[in-house]
This record gives structure tokens, sequence and C-alpha cells, in this order.
């Protein structure tokens, strides 16, 4: 590659800010706001002019400066300017190195990582493109993608699995955005043109419920489980006097609760909102996972593992063993729910806020900063109450003084 000068640094390159960074001879570092950094070169065509008339100038994208060195903008800007003095236009002439779909998509996986929610929900987002994008489009230059190769991804799924085709479209999308920012791509995202032209047929999502018990069996079923000394019994006993979502319950660690408060604060990372949630803890809660501190492990509900926890599949895998069909262990958080509307006749705000759901608009939310924690604490006492036979007989609790 022949050497050439300009005024940028590989150094610059990575420290200037949001602008347009002159290098010289038309190349330009451009720094968006969000701190994305891509290549233009500014040429102007001989003998061609534009509408107005006057010489054609026009922008070109050479590509992310993450994925284009700085020599490499230099020399791709100097093929653009050759081109551009014999007059010949650069889109149409230019040779440019285009990563490939997947390639781009690989990327846009590793630079996010450390946003996803977890690392299950990261695996999904690949896989996902891996399954069923990567083999029709994964090899084709990112800016040959149209509607006609979205389609051929979209249509074999779309109506058999819509929940899945429309998770895959918006990685599509993503990818396809990440890409035209790069300097790759130029035009419409063909997802957005898709999903605007109603070129897909529509498709009545179905809403999932998951199985339920009935409210008045969840005494009987709950002394079964008290007879069990297996940690996922322990760990289903405080799951449905909680409330709350399995992977809340099995993340949960001893720094989490308050024994003298009687709380348990899950952090937002665990939360499905991503807002922390506080859950009041009764004494059948309390008297379930103190003994457990005794483990002296990071986690209260350790699985086989030493200072891991127990594994998403224990609590189901238990109710199968227990021949209790028809029901889940998310369920339990539906049965809550109508025992505390049907039997509790419990104001709707504080049963939602109870399951860490947020109720009412965005303005409301901004003026409702109670989460009415006090009311949730003599709910979840009631429904403990009833769990536990409706007798208020509850497991002993040691004493606090000792713990």
């Amino acid at each position: 590659m022949t050497y050439i000068s300009g005024k940028l640094t590989k150094a610059l390159v990575k420290a200037l800010g949001p602008g347009r960074h002159a290098d010289g001879n038309g190349l330009y570092l451009v720094v968006d706001p969000s701190g994305a950094r891509r290549w233009v070169v500014r040429v102007t065509v001989k003998g061609q002019k534009n509408r107005a008339g006057k010489p054609l100038r026009t922008d070109f994208g050479l590509g992310g400066a993450d994925l284009v060195t700085l020599p490499e903008a230099r020399a791709r800007a100097l093929e653009y300017r050759r081109l551009a003095r014999a007059g010949l236009h650069p889109k149409y002439h230019g040779v440019k190195d285009i990563p490939s779909f997947e390639e781009i998509a690989r990327q846009v996986h590793i630079e996010r990582v450390p946003t996803w929610k977890n690392a299950k929900h990261g695996a999904q987002w690949i896989n996902t493109l891996a399954e069923y994008a990567f083999p029709k489009i994964g090899r084709l230059p990112v800016d040959s993608i149209g509607q006609p190769e979205v389609l051929s991804v979209l249509s074999p799924v779309w109506t058999e699995k819509h929940e899945t085709a429309r998770r895959l479209s918006q990685r599509i999308k993503t990818v396809l955005d990440v890409a035209r920012s790069r300097g790759f791509r130029e035009g419409e995202n063909p997802v957005t043109a898709i999903r605007d032209g109603g070129v897909l047929p529509k498709v009545k999502a179905k809403p999932k419920h998951h199985k339920a018990m009935d409210w008045r069996d969840v005494p009987a079923f709950y002394a079964d489980l008290r007879g069990r000394s297996a940690m996922a019994a322990k760990a289903l006993m405080f799951t449905c006097l909680a409330g709350s979502r399995t992977g809340e319950v099995l993340g949960m660690r001893w720094a989490e609760i308050d024994v003298e408060q009687r709380l348990w604060t899950c952090p937002a990372e665990r939360m499905k909102g991503g807002a922390e949630h506080r859950v009041p803890l009764t004494d059948e809660m309390l008297a379930i996972i103190e003994p457990l501190r005794a483990m002296k492990s990071e986690y209260v509900f350790e699985g086989q593992k030493r200072h891991r926890p127990l594994s998403n599949m224990a609590m189901l895998m238990l109710l199968r063993r227990m021949k209790v069909e028809g029901v889940t262990v998310h369920g339990f958080r539906s049965t809550f729910r109508d025992w505390a509307s049907e039997v509790a006749n419990a104001p709707r705000e504080v049963s939602e806020m109870s399951l860490a759901h947020r109720i009412g608009s965005k303005v409301e939310h901004a003026y409702s900063r109670s989460d009415l924690l006090e009311k949730r604490r003599s709910l979840m006492d009631r429904w403990s109450q009833h769990v536990t036979g409706g007798s208020g007989d509850v497991i002993s609790l040691p004493d606090r003084k000792k713990i």
C-alpha cells in the first residue's frame, strides 16, 4: 500500500469528539453523537453535473473506523478521487471491501455483549440469526440485501413461528442499520419497507398463558412441599409465597436480604421490567431461607455446584416428580393474582405491584414514586396465611437475635 499522509493520526481517530474532522484531500472522519465513527470521502466527478447544473460533488461512505484503518481509508479515498478525476462515478465504478451480513451481525453481537440483560438473551440474539438468516443471506455483501433477500428469510416462518419471525426481523433490521451507519449501505432499511408496506400477512398472535393452579388447591400442595427436604422444594415454597419469577428467586443472594427490615431487594438487572423491586418477607418466607445460611453460599438457593444457583429447571422437574399436571412454576403468579382479586379484594395497583407489574402511563409513573410497600406487606401476610392453611400456622422462625 502506497503511504499517504494527512492531518489525522491513529490516536486522534479514537479520541476526537462528535463532528466532521478533515484529514485532507476530501477525506473526513465523521463522529456521531453516539460515538460511532465512520469514514467519508467527498469528490467532484469530472464532467458530470447535478440537478442545478453545477459540478457533481458528492460524499461516499468508506466504512466504519472500527473496521477500516486510517491508512486503508486514505487508500480508498485516493481511489475514489482517481475515478472522479477520470469522469467515472465512484458509486458505479469503485471497488469496495464490503463485509458480509454475517460478519456485521457477529460484530454487532460482540459489541453489545455488555448490554445484554443476561448471557441467555445474548445467545438467543445471535442464535436466531445463525439458524434462520445466515444460511440464506449470511454470505451476501451487506449492501446487496434488499426486500427480496429479507423476505426469503422471514416468509417461511412468518405464520408458523410468528413470534420468532418478529424477533428475527428486528435483529436483521438492527444489523442493517448498523451497516448503514458505518457506510456500508445506503437508502431505506428493507425491513422497515416490508413492515410499512404490509408485505407480510397480518398474524393474530394468540396470548400464551402459563398454566396455573387454582388458589383453593394451593394449601394442600404447599403442605406436600413442606414435607420435602430438597433445595428445589424450598425454592418452590418461597416462589409460591413471593409471587416472583423463577430467575428472580433462583438468582437471589444473601446480600439482597435485610432481615431486620424484612425485605428482599431484587436488583434491576434481574428484573424483567429493568427496575429494582422490593419484596416484603413474611415469617414463613424467612423461616424457609434462614436455615439455609448454614450452607454459607453466595446464593440462597444453591445448586449442585458450590456458589452457583439452582438450575432453572429444578422446580419444574420437582412438579413433574410430584405428578402435578397442568401447572407451571410461573403460573403461581397467576394463582396469587386470582386469589388477591377474588378473596382478598385487594386494590388492583397493590396486586400488580406485588407482581412487579407497572400500571398506568409514563406520566403516572413519574408522579407515583411509592411502591406501596406496607400495603403489599399486609397483602403478602394474608397470602402466606392462606398458603399455609389459613390458620396462621407457620414454620417456627429462628430467633433473630441469633441470626
